[in-house]
């Protein structure tokens, strides 16, 4: 049984944390936090590629050997691509990976603050054109193996989602469920929302959902 930490409705819909498996849940889309390469080597991209199967492999090295014609990565930091969902095709209509901040490199990690509002933007205006997509599952990017700090990152993911929740203009989907695993990813955000609660967009309605 998943434990909710969290849900807020805004304007156009509702921002849920919940405690659980990326894999094991259900919904338009799944985002896997992917490397430039789209290998799916390691964390919760490593996973979600051993689920969907050898043919989502495939798929993402033919999209890099394209990509290296033209001598560009296969998929550039804050930028994204959309592939088929294959063997997780009964939980999830497409696979959105989503090439957030490493931070375990000093470039990345000195522009974090702001190459992670850009990764959410890309992703928000990719989710915007996909008209078949209305419930997102997504692990909280960068803040894996990618070693994105968390209390900072917390604060920034909720306020970007919430924001975009909440927003003047319809976003396109009106349900975000955010999984989350690791416990001090977990408490910096109960903290992060206990903090800053009267502050963010939207209204708590996490006894209600």
């Amino acid at each position: 049984m998943v434990e909710l930490y969290m849900a807020r409705t805004c304007r156009w819909g509702v921002l849920r944390v919940v405690g659980g498996e990326l894999h094991l849940q259900e919904g338009d889309v799944v985002i896997t936090p992917a490397n430039n390469r789209l290998s799916g080597r390691e964390g919760l991209d490593a996973t979600i590629h051993k689920f969907a199967g050898e043919k989502l492999r495939e798929h993402c090295r033919a999209i890099s050997v394209e990509q290296r014609k033209t001598n560009l990565p296969p998929c550039p930091v804050t930028t994204n691509v959309v592939t088929p969902p294959f063997d997780l095709k009964k939980q999830f209509k497409h696979i959105i990976h989503v090439v957030s901040p490493d931070c375990r490199r000093p470039n990345q990690d000195e522009a974090r603050r702001e190459l992670l509002p850009a990764a959410y933007e890309n992703l928000f205006t990719t989710l915007k054109e996909m008209k078949d997509v209305k419930t997102v599952i997504s692990p909280p990017l960068s803040m894996g193996v990618f070693a994105y700090p968390h209390r900072e990152g917390a604060r920034l993911t909720l306020e970007l989602i919430l924001g975009k929740l909440n927003g003047e203009k319809d976003p396109g989907f009106n349900d975000y469920t955010i999984i989350v695993k690791e416990r001090n990813f977990i408490n910096n955000m109960r903290t992060v929302y206990r903090e800053s609660e009267d502050q963010l967009p939207g209204i708590d309605t996490t006894n209600q959902v």
